[in-house]
């Protein structure tokens, strides 16, 4: 009997051994070539849109990540959440900003993208902007997430125009010669690291 119970102890161990280091392998093994990262300040800290009688509270992180997931994954394929496991060998920081201009009724948005090697080194930044107009009281969740999609948009299409990003973001590594010029590529040069 003494030997049936560490007999099934040492399975149950090897069992258990076995299902943890498989867990490992499939957490490690789900690497995607581009993760995107919002500041957890986005999602604890809200911002106040103001009006003359009334304002509008709201999170941004939750609403820029909806819309930057399913923009991203159209034109990039597989994006991920960056969280500690996660790895990649592209990183996006998304750092929206919202204003609300209440004699216009517009809302201003904008959403800075700032691309990173997997390894941390920063490679370039993009700025998106947008105008919307609506009104702060009627469907205003409706009106910050447009604001929101254009401004992705906007800074997504200078995205696409840069030759030297889409090869990186395609095949992972950036092209460059000499201190002068910061990406070369095809004849094309981009002297500016950000582009407007």
């Amino acid at each position: 009997m003494r030997n049936y119970i560490q007999t099934m102890i040492v399975l149950c161990l090897s069992v258990l051994a076995t299902h943890t280091q498989a867990d490992v392998i499939a957490s490690t093994s789900g690497n995607s070539k581009i993760l995107m990262y919002i500041q957890p300040v986005e999602y604890t800290n809200p911002i106040k849109l103001w009006h003359y009688y009334k304002d509008y509270w709201f999170y941004q992180g939750p609403v820029v990540e909806i819309e930057a997931k399913q923009r991203l994954s159209q034109q990039y394929g597989e994006v991920e959440f960056c969280d500690g496991n996660a790895t990649g060998h592209a990183l996006l920081w998304l750092q929206p900003k919202m204003f609300y201009n209440p004699q216009l009724e517009v809302f201003y948005g904008e959403v800075v993208v700032n691309v990173y090697k997997g390894q941390g080194e920063f490679v370039t930044s993009y700025k998106g902007k947008s105008n919307v107009r609506g009104m702060l009281g009627a469907y205003a969740d409706i009106w910050i997430q447009k604001a929101y999609a254009d401004a992705l948009d906007h800074a997504l299409a200078k995205m696409q125009r840069d030759v030297t990003l889409q090869n990186f973001m395609q095949y992972g590594k950036l092209v460059t010669f000499g201190k002068n010029s910061r990406h070369v590529i095809l004849g094309i040069r981009n002297h500016d690291k950000s582009i407007d």
